[in-house]
């Protein structure tokens, strides 16, 4: 590294606290700017972290300072916004679902190769301790030949308590595609890409209603189903069962297990970048922790890797292509459901290689 990275954040909504929070900790990013098209939004944002620039996404662009553009903004601008990044010269990183269909992510993809320019995306959570634990468990051998997974995701919906929950229930929202980036990522990266789905999938309201905030009270409608059930069959013969839903009484998340010949391993929330791993082998009658040595700073760290990977001159780790090959997956989901049968997935993407246990991303790379 022979200078900090420039950064620019495009978007700065909520997502946008938790990424500069961290981001200005890292010696190896610089944040040149803060965007917005509400400027006055993006003005409050940069005041509050010391980011010296607030301005609109053009000019954030055009900024000669800025390098890589991180894109926070709402799903359904993902793919526009990222594009004119990849049109200005800049890398980007797209906080998930990478784009809303496979189309837009592929044409994504493929300019950003004709500009020389990298893409990264969310979610960064498996460059986390808890997850970078059980990839190495998995390939030290810890459960024998990994067999199958189970991930649970319950919730009776994000309505009671966010103040502007209506895209949480559009297209390119709903549980599978809020949430299930992180639990799909967190396989894809333990087991290798996937091979073909199938699904179920249901909406058990027409309405719902907000019950917080200056709004609370207010109906609006459900666009995508709230409850998806999905079977997932993985290139290396791995399968897994994936529950999906906003309908549910009873809040459970941050639920993966993973059963391999010889023991059953509990991974943490693939929404966190910690958690604790438990190994229960054949016989045993109590789980095991495992301690999980690596960082738990939080998001940011697929910008932090992507930046240091642009100055090394080597492959970052939460890519384009992976966010694009858990997009299909979802996409294939929905579809199998829509089509009662399974789908093959079309697409593939490398597996990402491990960080060392003592990479720490408050002390710089050099």
């Amino acid at each position: 590294m022979t200078s900090p990275l420039g950064v620019a954040i495009v978007g700065c909504g909520t997502i946008s606290h938790q990424y500069l929070s961290n981001l200005i900790t890292f010696p190896d990013v610089q944040v040149v700017a803060c965007a917005d098209l509400d400027l006055a939004r993006a003005q409050e944002v940069a005041s509050q972290y010391g980011v010296p620039v607030a301005t609109t996404p053009e000019q954030a662009m055009a900024h000669p300072d800025v390098e890589l553009v991180v894109n926070l903004t709402i799903p359904s601008a993902h793919a526009a916004v990222a594009m004119a990044a990849v049109e200005a010269g800049c890398h980007v990183y797209n906080e998930k679902p990478f784009t809303l269909d496979r189309e837009s992510g592929s044409k994504l993809v493929e300019a950003a190769a004709t500009a020389g320019v990298r893409l990264g995306s969310a979610p960064d959570t498996f460059l986390g301790a808890g997850l970078q634990t059980a990839a190495r468990l998995i390939a030290e051998g810890a459960i024998g030949a990994p067999l199958t997974a189970l991930t649970l995701l319950q919730s009776p919906g994000p309505e009671s308590w966010h103040h502007s929950p209506e895209f949480l229930f559009q297209r390119g929202a709903g549980p599978l595609f809020d949430m299930g980036p992180y639990y799909l990522t967190a396989l894809v990266t333990l087991f290798g890409p996937t091979r073909r789905v199938a699904a179920m999938a249901r909406r058990a309201r027409e309405e719902r209603t907000i019950g917080s905030g200056p709004r609370a009270g207010t109906r609006f409608p459900v666009e995508v189903p709230t409850h998806t059930a999905a079977l997932v069959e993985f290139a290396a013969g791995q399968a897994a069962t994936m529950v999906f839903t906003f309908d549910s009484p009873l809040p459970r998340w941050g639920f993966i297990e993973i059963t391999g010949t010889e023991a059953t391993m509990e991974v943490p929330d693939p929404n966190t970048f910690g958690g604790e791993v438990r190994l229960r082998r054949a016989g045993d009658d109590e789980w095991t922790p495992v301690p999980t040595p690596g960082t738990t700073a939080g998001r940011g760290l697929g910008v932090l890797d992507m930046a240091q990977a642009i100055r090394e001159g080597r492959p970052h780790r939460a890519t384009g292509e992976l966010g694009l090959h858990v997009l299909d997956t979802m996409l294939a989901i929905a579809e199998s459901a829509e089509r009662s049968e399974f789908l093959e997935v079309g697409s593939t993407c490398p597996m990402p290689e491990p960080l060392s246990e003592g990479w720490d991303p408050t002390k710089g790379h050099g």
